[in-house]
């Protein structure tokens, strides 16, 4: 995404949450600032999530998103978002919509504590 395109972006999104404008249940709330459990959400993970996220957070089914080292609080907005219906697709929606706020809280701890090495193409 080009600089140009990720301002405009930014500009959006502030604008929209500036009028308030957010989806019902999409974000967050303040109980999951409190840290998960990683060893929880780690087996609540090779359960649940592994067949199409992979044991270690790096997604086995193509379509299916890398979680490994991703933002506790952005995987707890979107489980969220996926337990409300505010964001939709079938089968996350699915998965989702059992999960408690404590079990929420626990996968975004282990998905977050999962280190994850960036590497630069051609170097």
């Amino acid at each position: 995404m080009s600089g140009g395109t990720r301002t405009k972006r930014l500009r959006l999104l502030a604008g929209l949450l500036s009028l308030g404008v957010a989806a019902p249940g999409a974000w967050a709330p303040a109980a999951w600032a409190a840290e998960g459990d990683a060893r929880a959400g780690r087996r609540l993970a090779g359960g649940q999530c592994a067949g199409c996220h992979g044991n270690d957070g790096m997604a086995v089914v193509p379509g299916a998103p890398n979680l490994a080292g991703q933002v506790a609080d952005y995987v707890s907005t979107q489980l969220a978002a996926f337990r409300s219906g505010a964001r939709q697709q079938e089968q996350m929606n699915l998965a989702a919509r059992e999960l408690t706020d404590a079990q929420i809280a626990d996968l975004a701890a282990w998905y977050a504590s999962i280190r994850v090495e960036p590497q630069i193409p051609g170097r």
